[in-house]
């Protein structure tokens, strides 16, 4: 089960990202990460950018409001997003996730 934390920041959660893959989406869970592939390859910050547009867009914020915590050179990363709140994230989830299939 995914892990969410509320802060007075906003929501906390962990992602695995895949970059270099044919678009960027949600592509469901692993374990207590959300898995999300991106189109843009891990180079110079491409895949960062592009996970961090495509983060805003799904929640529906700025993308400054999107905060890389940890995991800057790694796969797993750790990520703020302001404005929102944990139970927020599980529905926007849920509701891509039905999309997905």
């Amino acid at each position: 089960m995914i892990s969410f934390t509320d802060t007075a920041e906003g929501v906390i959660f962990s992602v695995k990202v895949v970059p270099g893959s044919s678009r960027t989406r949600f592509s469901g869970e692993m374990g207590s990460l959300l898995k999300i592939t991106v189109a843009a390859p891990a180079e110079k910050g491409k895949a960062h950018a592009c996970l961090t547009e495509y983060l805003a867009g799904l929640l529906g914020i700025r993308k400054n409001a999107i905060t890389i915590l940890s995991g800057q050179t790694s796969p797993v990363k750790q990520i703020r997003a302001a404005g929102i709140t944990a139970d927020t994230l599980r529905q926007i989830l849920s509701s891509a996730a039905r999309k997905k299939k």
